[in-house]
């Protein structure tokens, strides 16, 4: 409780900014698939396709973020990616062909791959290396308060079957945005945070790239988590796309909009008991197991058949998301090097290549199969998921095996 007192406001406005950004994303953006499919008449693959673009223009700009907020600082990052953000939603509510949500979704990508990095390198440049963990896990909580109203006031104000949602999210993204601009003001006059504004003059964007790319542990980590999103990815794209077209499910989108909720609610009754229980091994060992339980709750969409299985099914696929993402943050810190922090959470993004090949495989395995084979579908799924492990084994290889060399 003492870590908690003594955080920086600019930890605080994150933290609560978080609560309603990802309550306003998650009122719209899961329902995409939906309104796109029923009301848009889109196909499946051009769904998925629509869906992945998001992540894929994530890739291409993510490192990039991060390294920008190194080298200029955080709050210009943040204040410009954010409040491009909020025209980004109204967008969204504004367009109407296949074309405009492609373009929407593009730059929602692209804002979520300059503001995310940022935001989670600030959050560590302000908090003491012992207390990281608890931060990292604290936004990830906030994350997930967010996504248990989310979809419900989605859901009751018709995000299946209209864009009004987008307009709403705007709102409180332009919120979010003027209210880190106040705290920065407040915060830099008492305190004179720098936040690595002078980073930039120590290494330049070659450096940058030659650094990370010379890193076998963070490209191989990178390469199994790839592997292991590309089966997270189908719970907001495959599932959804499923639960709404297949006869095997009655009124699909309630159904998924009571899933998302109870992921989320899952998610903060268990992490802090299964987070004590984490810090007992290496955050790759957490990993590799929520991977695991990730693929096997995949098998479970495939043979759930009423909302108890569903139930069984999501929790056993939200403990998995837990162990997983719970200690990314936490292992990338881990792996950085102090001056490329950004950089590094940065390079995070290129895992976004699995948000763009599991919608792009589920969607074609959709139309390829039908929604009424659910058994082979999230089957072949679960296995692209479980690659991820032999991967991640090899990286703890290579870091027993770095440690041994150092000692």
């Amino acid at each position: 409780m003492t870590a908690l007192k003594n955080l920086h406001p600019l930890v605080w406005n994150i933290v609560i900014g978080t609560v309603f950004g990802r309550m306003a994303t998650s009122m719209s953006i899961p329902f995409l698939a939906i309104y796109l499919t029923n009301v848009k008449g889109v196909s499946p693959t051009q769904t998925g396709l629509i869906i992945a673009v998001s992540s894929l223009v994530g890739i291409a700009t993510s490192f990039f973020g991060g390294y920008f907020s190194d080298r200029y600082g955080r709050k210009k990052v943040l204040l410009v990616s954010i409040f491009l953000w909020a025209f980004v939603f109204i967008g969204f509510g504004l367009v109407e062909a296949v074309w405009g949500f492609f373009l929407m979704n593009a730059l929602n990508g692209f804002c979520r791959s300059i503001f995310e990095p940022a935001s989670r390198a600030l959050l560590a440049d302000l908090t003491e290396p012992k207390n990281r963990l608890l931060i990292f896990n604290l936004r990830y909580t906030a994350i997930n308060v967010g996504v248990i109203f989310g979809p419900l006031l989605g859901f009751y104000l018709g995000s299946s079957k209209s864009t009004f949602a987008f307009f709403i999210a705007a709102g409180v993204y332009a919120i979010y945005g003027l209210s880190l601009l106040l705290t920065y003001q407040r915060t830099s006059i008492k305190t004179g945070i720098k936040e690595n504004e002078n980073a930039g003059n120590r290494v330049k964007l070659i450096e940058a790239l030659r650094i990370t790319k010379s890193d076998t542990i963070l490209l191989w980590s990178l390469i199994g988590f790839i592997l292991a999103i590309t089966g997270y990815s189908q719970l907001s794209s495959t599932l959804p796309q499923f639960l709404s077209n297949t006869s095997l499910v009655e009124n699909g989108a309630k159904t998924f909009s009571i899933l998302l909720a109870l992921n989320a609610l899952t998610v903060i009754s268990i992490q802090y008991p299964l987070l004590s229980i984490g810090k007992k091994y290496s955050p790759l060992t957490s990993i590799m197991l929520g991977s695991i339980m990730i693929s096997l709750g995949l098998i479970g969409f495939g043979l759930a058949r009423g909302m108890f299985a569903w139930i069984i099914v999501m929790i056993i696929f939200t403990a998995g998301e837990v162990l997983m993402f719970s200690m990314t943050d936490l292992f990338m810190d881990n792996i950085a090097k102090p001056h490329l922090r950004g950089t590094y959470f940065g390079a995070m993004g290129f895992t976004q290549i699995g948000n763009v090949i599991g919608p792009a495989l589920g969607g074609f395995l959709l139309d390829t199969y039908g929604y009424d084979k659910p058994k082979l579908v999230f089957g072949l799924l679960c296995l692209s998921s479980l690659l991820a492990i032999p991967i991640l084994l090899g990286v703890m290889g290579k870091m027993k095996n770095q440690v041994s060399r150092e000692t």
